[in-house]
């Protein structure tokens, strides 16, 4: 299988240097495995948040809507990059060249029926039945960070060249369904935008003639560790949906939003305000609250909100423009109706409803964590890990990943896990 530390580490290079080879750039946006889960390992790519459930129990009818061959890569063009590298002892690992494909499926959002979109890539030739991975990206600002946004190589390519079928959801509020804000840290729509495409992609396999194995493995970093979680859930708790998961790993997510919320509501200084004003506003959209942004964010940020959020700033941008002093963020009635338990109930309701209070996975996971993250903490995967234990999990295991914050936590996360997915 292709070794991920590799492929992130030459993206991540190549990404500063090249000025050429337009194509090749985009192998790197992802970076070959689990590309789009690096949007969430810096400070242009991260996540964090909360919002409450809203969507219809799951559908029966099929979901795939179309598809479309967005381009076929040969084994030996991967095998030049890798070779023009100097990382030739990569090349046996490269076992097919790869079809990519844009995949339009319907899913559920506030009870309404929506189309939604993601990626497949499929390896080219191969004789048996794959497995499949989902990869789910962590936080995205720009609608042209979204997985079906980029054209050329799109660095999932490694994922099925290794001999993997590749999923990789954009997410509602991007894509296909660009129009509806991105519900962020919603369990429900989450968790449904994943499990969709992979029923979806069911029906794309019977057309393209692909052949797929039963073993179905879900993986994603911060939102995308969230993401995971939540498909897996919905999964296990769901038994009509006819999958079973092999195994899930999930990264840095914020898996228990009351703990989150509890740094918050402290006062402490948060270094990535874009992703508090991301949730708020989501969860306004999402549950039909419709409450002004004044009672909740002060001015200036109030009136700035609706203009940075517009689907072509990034998180940095964002950033730029608000501030990491939440009580100047914050609205100070709505900032002190945070610290009383008997206000601001729908929003806490909200927090807890999407977190991971009432379930335990059943299949093989494993969350990892860095130590140092100041944008989620580890203590959230840890209380998270202990109540699962405490409910009875039994195959499951919490993995510090020492010294290492939000981004720096990514790589290592990549290198620890190829081989334990190897084992199934």
């Amino acid at each position: 299988m292709l070794r991920w530390h590799f492929y992130v580490t030459t993206a991540v290079n190549h990404l500063h240097t090249s000025k050429t080879y337009p194509v090749i750039r985009n192998i790197i946006l992802y970076t070959l495995l689990l590309g789009t889960l690096l949007f969430n390992t810096s400070c242009e790519k991260d996540a964090t948040a909360a919002t409450p459930a809203a969507a219809e129990a799951p559908a029966a009818k099929d979901a795939y809507v179309s598809s479309e061959l967005l381009l076929s890569v040969p084994k030996e063009t991967l095998q030049a990059f890798t070779a023009s590298k100097g990382q030739d002892q990569y090349l046996t690992e490269i076992k097919y060249g790869v079809s990519v494909y844009k995949l339009i499926y319907t899913t559920t959002y506030q009870g309404r029926e929506i189309q939604a979109s993601g990626l497949v890539c499929v390896p080219q030739g191969m004789t048996a039945p794959a497995p499949v991975i989902s990869a789910q990206h962590g936080t995205i600002f720009r609608q042209s960070e979204a997985p079906t946004s980029f054209t050329g190589l799109s660095g999932f390519e490694a994922f099925a060249a290794g001999g993997f079928i590749t999923l990789v959801p954009d997410y509602i509020g991007f894509g296909a369904s660009k129009d509806i804000f991105h519900p962020y840290y919603d369990q429900k729509h989450s968790a449904l935008a994943v499990v969709d495409m992979i029923k979806a992609a069911k029906t794309f396999y019977k057309k393209q003639q692909v052949q797929a194995n039963d073993k179905l493995f879900l993986v994603g970093y911060s939102e995308g560790g969230y993401v995971t979680l939540a498909a897996q859930k919905e999964i296990e708790t769901h038994p009509e949906h006819g999958l079973q998961v092999t195994a899930s790993a999930a990264g840095a997510g914020g898996y228990d939003l009351v703990h989150m919320l509890s740094g918050i509501k402290s006062g402490q200084a948060y270094t990535y305000p874009a992703y508090l004003a991301y949730i708020l506003q989501a969860y306004n959209h999402t549950n039909n609250w419709n409450r002004p942004l004044t009672e909740l964010f002060q001015e200036p940020y109030a009136s700035k909100l609706p203009a940075l959020f517009d689907g072509v700033k990034g998180g940095s941008a964002i950033n730029r423009e608000l501030t990491t002093d939440t009580k100047k963020l914050f609205n100070p009635t709505f900032f002190a109706a945070l610290q009383d338990d008997k206000k601001e109930l729908a929003l806490k309701q909200a927090l807890q409803a999407n977190s991971f209070y009432d379930w335990v996975p059943q299949s093989p996971t494993r969350l990892y964590h860095g130590t140092t993250d100041n944008i989620v903490p580890f203590q959230n995967s840890q209380v998270t890990y202990d109540r699962f234990k405490q409910q009875g999990a039994k195959n499951l295991e919490l993995i510090p990943i020492k010294g290492q914050g939000h981004g720096s936590a990514f790589v290592p996360m990549l290198k620890s896990l190829v081989p334990w997915l190897q084992q199934f």
